[in-house]
Order: C-alpha cells, then structure tokens, then sequence
C-alpha cells in the first residue's frame, strides 16, 4: 500500500484543495491510503472518510504551546494550544497515535531536541522526511528518532495538489492502529523529488 501521512486540504488556512479534488489526485499518483492532517481542525478529515473511507485515515495537526503534534487515527478535534503532553495524551485515550511533523525545523513551530527526548515516551512517529525541511533538519531528526528508537516517516506535507504523490512511503496492509504502527516500521520510504525551499506554514 502507497501511504501519506502528512497532507492538507482546504479545511487548513494555507491550502485551498477540495475533498473532491483531492480523492481525484490520489487516485492519479496511486495513493492508497493519506491521513488528512489539516491544522487546528479534523473536520475535512471526518467529511473525507465519510466520502473515501477506504482511502482515508482520520487525522489533525495541532498546534501546541511548543511544537506541532500530528494525531492518527482520531475521533474528534484535538485543540490548539495544549501542553504537548495533553496533545499526546488525548491523541491515545482515542485510539490513536501520536506524529511530530518537522520535528526540528527551525522555520516553524519545533522542539528542541532535549524536549523530544523528554517527551520521547508519548510519541509513536517521527517525520524524518518532508521535503520543505532544510536537509540538516531532516537528518538531525532521523538521527534522533534512531536514537530514540521511533518508528520513522516520510511526509508530502502537501498544500496543494501538485506537491501530493512526490513523496510517499509502501507498507503492508493493516488492521488498526497498534497494526499500523508496527508494519510502518518496516515501511519502504519513497522521495521521487524534492519541492523543498525550507519555508512552509
């Protein structure tokens, strides 16, 4: 299966893609599964799974008091604003599981690398890949989530509809969560080009 954890529609204020628009795309580049991470809200993500449920995984980039924390497989919205902690910790009570996008990215919201490690224990994933990171960025946090032992992945981050099937990565079919996380960590990952300035809201 071709995944894409990492992407966003119009429901964000720095995208204007449909649900429709979107679909269509995946179909085109072969997507089979895209966890739609709109920022502050899960509503385009709900409306997308009760449009294509078989392609979506529901799922919210929440702006913390410190960096952002993406959240899979979730019910509701996770608000903004919340101690990174209280982020992660709702993103579980729901079933799901926890991402840092551009973990240390120095153009956007990001964790020092000492408050990853302290708050290593309530996350699932780290974005070692998006290609709007400067490349330092991207290797100092697939360098840390080796140290840290955490599964790993590559995200479009995509805004628009061009920069959706750069990038993506191949795994097993799955069965929940737990299944999820545990077949993404033998992921093929895939970077067929790179959109990358190092600027992205």
């Amino acid at each position: 299966m071709r995944i894409d954890l990492h992407l966003h529609s119009r429901y964000s204020h720095d995208s204007d893609t449909s649900l429709e628009a979107l679909v269509e795309r995946c179909r085109e580049c072969g997507l089979d599964r895209i966890a739609l991470t709109d920022h502050n809200t899960v509503e385009g993500a709900l409306k997308l799974a009760a449009m294509a449920p078989e392609l979506t995984i529901v799922g919210e980039e929440a702006k913390t008091r410190e960096g952002e924390v993406i959240g899979l497989f979730i019910k509701r919205r996770i608000p903004p604003y919340l101690r990174p902690e209280e982020a992660m910790d709702l993103v579980h009570e729901m079933g799901g599981l926890t991402y840092l996008p551009h973990p240390l990215d120095r153009n956007r919201s990001h964790f020092t690398p000492d408050r990853i490690v302290e708050l290593a224990p309530h996350v699932d994933i780290v974005e070692t890949y998006n290609p709007w990171c400067e490349p330092a960025a991207n290797r100092a946090a697939a360098e840390l989530a080796a140290d840290l032992g955490k599964v790993t992945a590559t995200g479009s981050d995509s805004h628009g509809l061009r920069e959706l099937g750069r990038s993506w990565m191949e795994i097993e079919q799955f069965d929940g969560p737990d299944d999820f996380l545990h077949k993404l960590a033998g992921a093929r990952h895939i970077v067929t080009s790179t959109s990358g300035t190092g600027r992205r809201a």
